[in-house]
């Protein structure tokens, strides 16, 4: 059975930029009102300002948070906030849609090669982890300390198929996303007897701030665009769509999986 969002809330990390930017509208013209959290500099915070006034003319509260989504006292913070806009009710929808990481190689490069981009840090790592893939559960913990995870609620984390695949470049994220599928199946099993649903979105290739950090994004991208079934990239829109259809439903029996919203990609790569 579909329940209409019209009234409900969502939190949505990330909420700025690609998956998340275009989810957030797509929940708002559901009749969703927004809780949106994100992480950009000046220039950046202005644009996020624009967008949530934006969102606000589709007849919806949005109201945005820059904020480090894996900083505790982020967390402090805004659970108060949460409580209050959304009345103690909690929120129908959480999309964790983050990236903010490291990319380079876990080694040296053989022999010193100049123009190698240097091997990771610890810090790098565990930052990008943490941040990327701890900062879910660090976020579940504390909404349902604050029973604000109601029964219904559907939680979706942005993950891609980088988690289980090697790309060059990409290990410190590969090892976040890795992280983050196996939160969601632990999140799935311990949510599952309050009604709360858990899965990661494998979202095809998508031109977005994100994938153009990748070294050789590129060719990445004209290699997709050639196999995939579907003949053309996945775009935001349709992870928003899924995830807008995955939300309306009142079943909690769809939870733990990954879910592949690429046209296909994944099958022929």
């Amino acid at each position: 059975m579909f329940v209409p969002l019209k009234g409900s809330w969502a939190l949505v990390f990330g909420v700025s930029s690609g998956m998340g930017k275009e989810t957030a509208r797509a929940l708002a013209a559901a009749g969703c009102n927004i809780i949106g959290v994100h992480f950009d500099l000046a220039e950046g915070r202005q644009r996020a300002q624009e967008y949530a006034e934006s969102l606000g003319e589709l007849g919806v509260e949005a109201h945005f948070f820059n904020r480090n989504v894996a900083a505790e006292q982020a967390r402090a913070e805004l659970v108060p906030v949460i409580r209050d806009l959304t009345s103690g009710a909690g929120t129908r929808v959480v999309l964790h849609s983050v990236a903010y990481g490291t990319l380079t190689s876990l080694l040296p490069a053989p022999g010193g090669q100049e123009g190698e981009a240097p091997e990771v840090t610890p810090r790098q790592l565990t930052m990008t982890v943490d941040v990327m893939g701890h900062s879910l559960v660090y976020w579940m913990q504390d909404l349902v300390r604050a029973e604000l995870l109601p029964r219904g609620a559907k939680v979706f984390a942005m993950t891609s198929a980088g988690g289980t695949r090697v790309l060059p470049g990409y290990a410190p994220v590969s090892a976040a996303k890795a992280t983050l599928e196996a939160h969601v199946r632990d999140l799935a099993v311990e949510l599952a007897p309050r009604g709360v649903a858990v899965n990661a979105i494998r979202a095809g290739t998508a031109v977005t701030p994100a994938l153009r950090k990748i070294p050789g994004s590129d060719k990445l991208i004209a290699h997709c665009r050639e196999i995939n079934p579907g003949g053309r990239l996945t775009r935001p829109e349709d992870v928003a769509e899924a995830i807008v259809t995955l939300s309306s439903s009142d079943s909690a029996w769809l939870t733990g999986n990954v879910i592949g919203v690429d046209g296909g990609e994944a099958l022929v790569v």
